[in-house]
């Protein structure tokens, strides 16, 4: 395990101090879950972007999408349980 130094403002400190107290662990911990947490955040949104830039380009190479008002209709019925076809493509309005 590697050691890193922050430098955190006097402010910052005391509040990390009173919200470790108040979760019943040591600042030091506080600070490891923040870290992590923060971490597996920025993690899911970079793939959240990769995955919504990636389909936005199928959509634009293809020039098709399911327009939103079927596609809740069909979402809608599914989770109402009744057996419903996926709505079709169509060619995006220019």
């Amino acid at each position: 395990m590697s050691t890193t130094t922050i430098r955190l403002p006097d402010d910052l400190k005391e509040k990390v101090s009173r919200a470790a107290k108040r979760a019943g662990t040591t600042s030091h911990n506080f600070i490891l879950e923040a870290i992590a947490e923060k971490t597996e955040l920025t993690e899911q949104r970079n793939n959240f972007l990769s995955v919504t830039e990636s389909r936005y380009a199928a959509i634009a190479a293809s020039g098709r999408t399911i327009p939103w008002a079927d596609m809740q209709r069909y979402l809608k019925d599914k989770v109402a349980g009744k057996k419903v076809n996926r709505p079709a493509a169509k060619k995006l309005a220019r």
